[in-house]
């Protein structure tokens, strides 16, 4: 029997019962991680090709400009014209943007949906073309608005491609 000094024989554990508990711990630890990672691993997608319309949708004039909102941001604005070549009536567009960096690397990349300019009171007001739609052989004035451009882009016009269109 241990005294005050002396712990006692039954309360003792022996390292080997400490480790036996640090292996299964372990163990379970590895296995709730290989769970996990099984469960929350998405399949790869498989990249999805453009609707064939879009290539019918032309692009030119581009311009760009910077601006500053009432908050005080930077807002930047791409503008120019889409012509519609093709036979059928568009009701919405996205256009695929690429702003590259000095090292001609994609800085940010977004998907945006094409606006189309009205001028129907003293400034012009863009609006989304299932409002004001782009019918066959017709151009338009076009805007793209971005709340935030990446800091390492390099100044330069962006690459712009349309990557989805809904007809009417």
């Amino acid at each position: 029997m241990g005294g005050l000094i002396e712990p006692s024989p039954l309360t003792q554990e022996t390292p080997e019962s400490n480790v036996r508990a640090i292996v299964v711990g372990v163990a379970a630890g590895v296995v709730v991680i290989g769970v996990i990672a099984v469960l929350t691993r998405s399949s790869p997608r498989s990249p999805v090709a453009p609707h064939p319309y879009v290539s019918n949708l032309k692009l030119s004039d581009l311009k760009m400009s910077v601006a500053e909102n009432f908050v005080g941001a930077s807002v930047t604005y791409i503008d120019g014209t889409v012509a519609n070549t093709g036979d059928k009536t568009v009701t919405h567009a996205v256009v695929h943007v690429n702003f590259k960096n000095s090292l001609d690397q994609v800085a940010q990349a977004e998907d945006v949906a094409l606006h189309v300019l009205q001028t129907s009171g003293p400034y012009p007001d863009a609006v989304d073309l299932s409002a004001s739609p782009l019918a066959p052989g017709q151009s338009k004035p076009f805007r793209l608005t971005f709340e935030h451009v990446s800091a390492d882009w390099n100044h330069a016009y962006p690459e712009l491609q349309v990557t989805d269109v809904s007809l009417k």
